[in-house]
């Protein structure tokens, strides 16, 4: 069963409760579909890593089991190294061995008789120009906005980029954009809206205090790999297929990650005026 299969199925599933919701409950066994495996896998300035997991049907809770029984291998093209990645004890797959800017790589995944390959190019890093606070004025309280600047290439177009947020080394917020929406001098920012200043009616996963540590990561992403992000941001479906072979879900990326730091002071951050 293909992708296009799966959407297919569901909208007849959706068309058809549509039409008898009135008439009868109708017990669709959507659930017997076969778990698909999920690969969350990268080539960094740092080394390499692979996460697989599965699928989980809709009527059951989120499965976030690490697969351990695959054998995984990432090949550098241009000069025909390879390596064979080994689960640690967290689960997933990791080399030190580091990625080379403007090598081509390809993973290569075999998992219960089944294939996965998918390549990148490893991108050149970007640089954070800066990272910085402001509080802006929302209906209900003042918010602090986290603005993230970094270059890029004013003279090349169709640049992507995926830019995490952490909260004391726990992810927090993320975001995809490309060079659409720079300055046309070479930078490009994203505002991210972070806690609000009365944190007594803040969430929990959504607060920040005092002294926590608040970090960001630019990666430079394929546009394919941009799409993906998109598609789910939008829930809207899964996202390109990036892998040849047996069906699987996820993605592979090339890139070095650019980081930088803020201590969160909210007595000392300005108001946005």
């Amino acid at each position: 069963m293909t992708i296009n299969d799966i959407r297919i199925y569901i909208s007849m599933i959706t068309a058809a409760c549509t039409l008898c919701a009135c008439e009868k409950e109708l017990d669709f066994r959507y659930h017997d579909i076969a778990p698909i495996n999920v690969i969350e896998s990268y080539v960094s300035d740092e080394g390499m890593q692979a996460i697989i997991t599965e699928t989980t049907p809709v009527d059951e809770p989120m499965n976030t089991t690490r697969m351990t029984d695959a054998k995984v291998v990432i090949s550098d093209i241009d000069n025909g190294k390879s390596w064979q990645l080994q689960p640690d004890s967290r689960g997933i797959y990791t080399c030190n061995e580091t990625g080379i800017e403007n090598h081509n790589y390809l993973i290569e995944v075999e998992r219960d008789g089944k294939y996965f390959s998918a390549s990148a190019v490893m991108l050149p890093p970007t640089r954070i120009s800066s990272l910085s606070f402001s509080w802006i004025k929302m209906p209900y309280d003042y918010v602090a906005a986290l603005e993230v600047s970094f270059e890029e290439n004013p003279s090349k177009d169709g640049e992507c980029y995926w830019v995490r947020i952490y909260r004391n080394g726990e992810p927090y917020r993320w975001s995809a954009t490309d060079d659409r929406f720079a300055d046309g001098k070479g930078t490009l920012s994203l505002v991210f809206r972070t806690s609000r200043r009365d944190i007594s009616e803040e969430d929990e996963n959504e607060v920040l205090r005092e002294g926590d540590i608040v970090s960001a990561g630019v990666t430079p992403i394929s546009h394919s790999m941009y799409e993906y992000l998109e598609a789910l941001t939008s829930g809207n479906s899964n996202g390109p297929h990036m892998f040849e072979g047996d069906l699987c879900l996820g993605y592979f990326i090339a890139g070095s990650t650019s980081k930088a730091s803020v201590v969160y002071d909210p007595e000392n951050i300005p108001y946005d005026n």
